[in-house]
């Protein structure tokens, strides 16, 4: 069935401008391919916020969100800003505001391996050949919202609070949950419940919940254990949930051990629209060179067709494109192992290409 896709285009910094185009090229081709009519519009947010409008996350890119049925968001981040502790605004402030603003509750990251990756995972081939699981992620409660927070007068002394309630809670179990239910029916909720009080009461939220789920095994665990077992034994996982900054060191773990973050989407969902992203970074070193790997970004672009649109064939076929353009070989530089590296841009038109003749 033939459908109107509103989008809002977000860049970002860094090597955002140019995944994103790669994105959005693959966006068009599906909805040529399967008669979608697709719109969009571009808005600015983090750095090039910040330069041309003085703020990371400007109102009038929140409005565009808002009245967008999806987000395909490329990344934030500037050196300049980096390596300035005394900047009052800061591109990752725009991030957070967009998440907390359009009630983005949940970051969705699915963790699977590539048989052609497999040699330059860290870990041996045995450990990672076959892993496959999602971590869920909370977005806007825990530490990076907490209040009060701030340093002292002196300079020595600095101070942060990790604050959750129930509802904040509940509601990020029930989705992880309802996920496990649709895989293979475990869910690992990960915490530091013998040290923090906020994780005890994210273990009592989800064992109040699990019996309500019979059909799923539940297992807790402290966030260490966590951090050794995916080094150790990541295929032993299926749905991973854990709090804010516990989950942004984790996902990131667990992403190297693939063989590259340039090749893994991520969802942030919730209670308005939702933003499709891959998690490298804006990368600046490769900025404005059309070497970075685009294959993240059009792999979101395939999460965004399922999760924000629930046309799972579109996605089928953008994840088909892109194994087939590592099988061919038509990669860039971070993941060419010896074999010809190819420009951004041109991994991105093979892969439309593919659609398009599919």
């Amino acid at each position: 069935m033939s459908k109107l896709l509103k989008i809002a285009v977000l860049p970002g910094d860094g090597i955002g401008p140019e995944i994103v185009a790669q994105g959005l090229e693959v966006t068009k081709a599906i909805c040529e391919k399967f008669g979608h009519t697709l719109t969009y519009e571009h808005a600015l947010v983090g750095a090039c916020a910040i330069d041309a409008v003085g703020e990371p996350y400007p109102q009038s890119t929140h409005e565009l969100c808002m009245r967008s049925d999806a987000v395909l968001f490329g990344a934030i981040g500037d050196p300049k800003y980096d390596n300035n502790p005394a900047a009052k605004v800061r591109p990752e402030q725009g991030l957070l505001k967009m998440r907390k603003d359009l009630g983005l509750y949940a970051n969705i990251r699915p963790v699977a391996t590539f048989q052609s990756l497999i040699h330059k995972s860290p870990l041996r081939a045995d450990l990672v050949e076959g892993a496959d699981f999602m971590c869920i992620r909370e977005l806007t409660g825990g530490m990076y919202f907490g209040r009060p927070q701030g340093r002292s007068e002196d300079g020595n002394t600095a101070y942060d609070t990790c604050v959750y309630t129930r509802e904040e809670v509940e509601r990020i179990i029930h989705l992880a949950y309802k996920y496990a239910g649709q895989r293979r029916k475990k869910l690992t909720m990960v915490d530091k419940a013998n040290v923090l009080a906020s994780s005890r009461l994210w273990r009592q939220i989800t064992q109040e919940i699990a019996p309500q789920y019979p059909d799923i095994e539940t297992e807790y665990m402290f966030v260490d254990n966590a951090a050794m077992r995916i080094i150790q034994w990541p295929k032993s996982f299926d749905v991973m949930v854990t709090e804010n900054l516990f989950g942004d060191i984790l996902t990131d773990e667990a992403s190297v051990i693939t063989g590259s973050m340039g090749m893994l989407p991520s969802a942030s969902v919730g209670i308005h629209t939702s933003v499709f992203e891959p998690i490298h970074g804006s990368y600046p070193q490769a900025a404005g060179k059309n070497i970075a790997n685009p294959l993240a970004t059009i792999l979101s672009v395939a999460l965004m067709f399922e999760y924000a649109f629930d046309m799972m064939e579109e996605g089928t076929l953008i994840r088909e494109a892109v194994a087939a353009s590592m099988e061919a070989n038509v990669v860039t530089e971070d993941i060419a192992n010896n074999a010809k590296a190819f420009s951004t841009s041109e991994v991105g038109a093979w892969v439309v290409n593919y659609i398009k003749n599919k």
